[in-house]
């Protein structure tokens, strides 16, 4: 049976936000750093935990629409049609920012991030943070309620969609005593859907920032209008370098018809070593009967349908990692918008090995 955070342990954890300082909690996207997103000092030590450039923005988590409201200059119509339809849930708002939102908050940026989780735990957090502020500073004192958080992960490795995968990441912050508010794995399994609204005031469209569970189709039909891709001019989101959400093993991705002649070669160039071999049920089998009983390669079945591959998809990197084997061969995922978060998160785990030499 999964432990989750017990109300004693998100009352702790709250009082803990209040003074400054870091918790991880669940969402149902990944576990969250998160920070005081109101204080420019505890924001500044999930940068510090993580690794994360100063320049990228963190995501503020708020209750509702309303404490959202406190964080932009303006909540437009789009902003609350999409709130209204998505919200709680694993969608990301980038609007124009109010004028008083500490910069390590927006990166620098006149943006800001905002979104809504619906997880119980986070939910639940956000509320008890939010009455805690409001008894130790007064109701006059505090301008808006949200939390700042990342996932919590070092910079550009795998997110953590399990409370075990945030302990072992931060050890260290977790024996001096950060709090963990464990609540089961992952429902999505992948980072939020990131939209941008911020130039829609300007003639902009609305545009897709990073893939998410929530689909472009979707957001498009409930908008009444196109979402555009990424461009030169987007604002900075959180996820969108080249090389993200990489493990520590060696990657590298294949088409799966290219698998078997590349576990061959493998095989020639390296005479010792584990070669795990990431693919569908299928292309598992496959692999098995053209190489027969090759105790140098293990292949790992991934699920079909894509909310299930999502959901597990971190954590077998993960598992990977913890086994030590020598490379990961990943077979690629259909080139299909329904395929498109994962493509997105597997090419950028793999970017980060293009130039290595041991894959």
């Amino acid at each position: 049976m999964t432990t989750w955070a017990t109300p004693a342990q998100i009352q702790s954890a709250a009082e803990t936000l209040v003074r400054g300082e870091l918790v991880a909690f669940a969402t149902e996207t990944v576990y969250g750093l998160g920070a005081d997103a109101s204080n420019p000092e505890a924001v500044a030590k999930i940068f510090a935990a993580k690794g994360r450039p100063s320049d990228h923005p963190v995501i503020v988590h708020v209750a509702d629409a309303q404490a959202a409201s406190v964080w932009v200059s303006e909540v437009s119509e789009s902003a609350q049609v999409l709130m209204d339809a998505f919200w709680p849930g694993p969608l990301t708002l980038i609007l124009p920012k109010a004028d008083w939102v500490p910069s390590q908050v927006s990166g620098g940026q006149s943006t800001i991030g905002v979104r809504c989780p619906s997880h119980p735990v986070a939910q639940a957090l956000l509320t008890e943070f939010s009455e805690q502020l409001i008894q130790v500073r007064g109701a006059e004192n505090v301008r808006a309620v949200g939390i700042a958080a990342p996932s919590a992960n070092r910079y550009g490795q795998v997110s953590p969609t399990q409370a075990a995968h945030v302990e072992q990441e931060f050890a260290e912050l977790v024996a001096a005593g950060m709090p963990i508010l464990a609540g089961g794995d992952s429902e999505f399994g992948i980072e939020s859907t990131i939209v941008d609204l911020s130039r829609m005031d300007q003639g902009g469209s609305p545009a897709l920032l990073r893939p998410g569970s929530l689909g472009r189709a979707v957001i498009e039909e409930v908008l009444g209008q196109p979402v555009l891709g990424q461009d030169a001019q987007a604002p900075r989101v959180p996820g969108s370098v080249k090389a993200h959400y990489a493990p520590r093993t060696p990657m590298r991705l294949w088409d799966a018809q290219a698998l078997p002649q590349a576990i061959e070669d493998w095989l020639k160039q390296y005479g010792a070593g584990q070669l795990a071999v990431v693919a569908s049920a299928v292309e598992c089998e496959h692999l098995q009967a053209v190489l027969g009983s090759q105790s140098r390669v293990q292949c790992f079945a991934m699920p079909n349908h894509p909310q299930a591959y999502a959901q597990v998809l971190y954590a077998q990197l993960r598992a990977l990692d913890a086994l030590q084997m020598t490379t990961i061969y990943w077979a690629n995922v259909p080139a299909t918008e329904d395929w498109l978060a994962i493509r997105d998160r597997l090419q950028r785990a793999g970017a980060a090995f293009e130039t290595e030499q041991s894959i």
